[in-house]
């Protein structure tokens, strides 16, 4: 698998699974139409229409591809991990039942971890 290179910054977030400030990441209060990629390998992730405003400081976003994502425990023992499912690479945690949307799930990433592709008539999603 292809890998792209990651700056120390992504690294610290990406492999080591730290997070960064909240409302410092370019993608918290941004709302263009596309699809959000994997930053280490740029695995469909999420569409704009799954994005939302939930005012947590991160990007929130109630629905991803299917398989893109996956759920692990996360190390404190109360928040549930996901990672991107290609690349094993951390994008953030996801939480439920907050009632934010209707799917009820906020999947609250990393704007370090993902990359925005926007919308053309070459890109089918």
């Amino acid at each position: 698998m292809k890998l792209n290179k990651l700056t120390s910054e992504e690294k610290r977030v990406i492999i080591d699974k730290s997070t960064e400030p909240p409302f410092s990441g370019k993608y918290d209060n941004f709302y263009k139409n596309g699809i959000y990629v994997c930053k280490q390998c740029d695995n469909p992730l999420f569409t704009s229409k799954a994005k939302f405003k939930s005012g947590c400081g991160w990007p929130s976003f109630d629905d991803h591809f299917p398989d893109s994502v996956k759920r692990l425990p996360d190390a404190d023992g109360v928040r549930t991990e996901i990672v991107c499912a290609k690349c094993g690479g951390h994008l953030g945690h996801v939480f439920e039942g907050e009632g934010y949307t209707p799917k009820n799930t906020r999947h609250c990433i990393n704007s370090i971890s993902i990359k925005f592709l926007p919308k053309s008539n070459q890109l089918k999603f």
